[in-house]
């Protein structure tokens, strides 16, 4: 089939999966800070990448599992929003998504839950979803990508850092 057949708008269906990598990024990594995203996206005649904000900075879902679970729902939103249904073969370094996604792991977490069904739902369109976990070394590009999410954003995100107020003593009182 030639483009010319092809629909305008409509992605052509191949046996070739699209490969995604994806990975997430949290300052402090115990989470409440900010947490960024960062994607890639190689096949069907894509070469496309993405980097931001997870979720609103210092808010309770910016954590690390957040962080990578966003990563693979705006990737996958993007591929969804080109209008591939071809097959995928989804990469990261993220052992609890991965597992998650295949169905090995439960997902215990309340915050997760809504994460999850939403990449669950984004997975149903394509015709086939490999999640494949692989070491942080394979998965250079979607960290260095999430990484430099943070480093963007760090300016932005310490303006809506919580204020502590440390109350100081008038100097005329004496401490205590």
């Amino acid at each position: 089939m030639d483009d010319q057949q092809i629909p305008r708008g409509i992605a052509p269906i191949s046996e070739t999966p699209v490969l995604v990598h994806f990975d997430g990024a949290c300052d402090p990594a115990r989470g409440g800070g900010v947490a960024t995203f960062g994607y890639t996206i190689e096949g069907g005649g894509w070469d496309l990448e993405d980097s931001g904000l997870a979720v609103r900075p210092y808010s309770e879902h910016a954590t690390n599992n957040v962080a990578e679970y966003s990563a693979a729902i705006q990737a996958l939103e993007r591929l969804h929003g080109l209008g591939w249904k071809g097959p995928l073969e989804v990469r990261g370094d993220s052992q609890l998504v991965i597992q998650q996604m295949r169905g090995e792991y439960a997902v215990r977490a309340p915050h997760l839950r809504d994460y999850h069904a939403r990449l669950s739902q984004l997975a149903e369109t394509f015709t086939e979803v490999r999640w494949v976990w692989i070491p942080r070394e394979q998965n250079t590009r979607a960290d260095a990508l999430s990484k430099l999410a943070l480093a963007e954003h760090a300016q932005e995100a310490r303006q809506l850092a919580p204020r502590t107020v440390v109350s100081v003593p008038d100097e005329d009182e004496p401490p205590g």
